[in-house]
């Protein structure tokens, strides 16, 4: 084995949906995962002035965490091309072609690490996906490689786990990289007034700077956010079949499998769905999303972010829709009050609480 047994990780696109897995594999085989930072102002712009303007945000992003992991000086940096996640099942163009990208775009003395994972091809699955990552290593041997995934799975699924129960991104992370799976009892905030789902990317949400931390302004705001995080497989299938439409791309379940989802939950008052400017895959999903919200009378808002999305008007918007999902709620809870011949105390205490919550 080398002696430098470190690899740079991009704090962006696939680190939200496997870095869990990454974390247990690279540590059970002794490697320590040197992660750039959360993405500020800088990591943008580096970013967005090494591509070409149409390139989408969520790319701007990933080549901008490539360069300071260069600038750091860490010598080899993890770059996956993710071709496919399942048979017939693909990647964008941009994101399975990462590695000639970084390539060509970001100049300095590291060593790119470019495992591929494609299942619709023979022999590019997940094991030879996990010996290209740990050969510049020189590690080879298979027995222990499985070892490692067996230990990539379980923080993987640990992780999973708390996200369905509610946890924040930053809290399951956490615990399950301490090894620990915390189930918090249900808070006032899951029994709150107004629910919504928000459709997206992870990378598109948990990336505080792109999405201008989005839970957080929602929450300010007295609204309970439910997203794809929270659902199971099962679940997330379920939904893409509720659309009328088949699975093709990798990243379709968490934006059509969750909108199928919660479209048909009576529970959940309002759609916001956030995309990336310019990401084709992305503007044909939410075409379908839109056509099936106005079957299902559901209200939906669109927001789509790129490095130029002013802070101001963003909030706006999201404030003008969940006001309009308070009225929405008020009306429902009052006609309901209207045919009750008694008095319902709860649904008195509720209505109470739709009238006097503060934007």
């Amino acid at each position: 084995m080398t002696q430098n047994k470190k690899i740079g990780m991009p704090r962006a696109l696939s680190y939200y949906n496997y870095f869990p897995f990454y974390w247990g594999f690279f540590n059970h085989l002794g490697i320590e995962i040197i992660l750039s930072s959360p993405t500020t102002k800088k990591t943008l712009s580096e970013g967005s002035a090494l591509v070409v303007t149409e390139t989408c945000l969520p790319i701007k992003v990933y080549v901008g965490h490539v360069v300071e992991l260069v600038n750091k000086g860490v010598e080899k940096i993890f770059v996956p091309s993710i071709q496919s996640i399942a048979p017939k099942v693909y990647n964008c163009s941009k994101i399975r072609g990462l590695p000639d990208l970084i390539r060509n775009v970001v100049k300095g003395d590291f060593e790119i690490i470019e495992a591929t994972l494609d299942k619709s091809e023979k022999n590019l699955g997940l094991y030879e996906f996990l010996k290209q990552a740990v050969k510049p290593f020189n590690i080879t041997d298979e027995k222990l490689i499985k070892e490692a995934s067996k230990a990539g799975f379980v923080v993987q699924n640990n992780f999973r786990v708390m996200m369905q129960q509610g946890l924040s991104f930053e809290e399951a992370l956490k615990n399950a990289k301490e090894g620990k799976v915390v189930i918090s009892p249900k808070t006032q905030d899951s029994q709150g007034v107004i629910h919504v789902a928000l459709v997206a990317h992870g990378y598109n949400i948990y990336d505080k700077k792109a999405s201008m931390d989005i839970f957080k302004k929602l929450k300010n705001m007295g609204v309970v956010v439910h997203n794809a995080y929270q659902l199971t497989d099962e679940e997330l299938l379920s939904g893409i079949s509720t659309l009328d439409t088949s699975l093709y791309w990798a990243n379709q379940l968490e934006v059509t499998g969750c909108a199928g989802h919660y479209l048909k939950n009576n529970n959940i008052d309002g759609i916001i769905t956030i995309t990336a400017f310019g990401c084709g895959p992305d503007s044909l999903m939410i075409e379908d999303i839109k056509r099936k919200a106005k079957n299902f009378q559901k209200p939906l808002l669109h927001l789509s972010i790129d490095e130029h999305t002013g802070e101001a008007g963003f909030v706006t918007r999201l404030e003008a829709f969940c006001d309009m999902l308070f009225r929405n709620k008020r009306v429902k809870i009052s006609r309901q009050l209207e045919q009750k011949d008694d008095s319902d105390s709860r649904t008195f205490e509720k209505l109470n609480d739709i009238l006097t919550l503060k934007m």
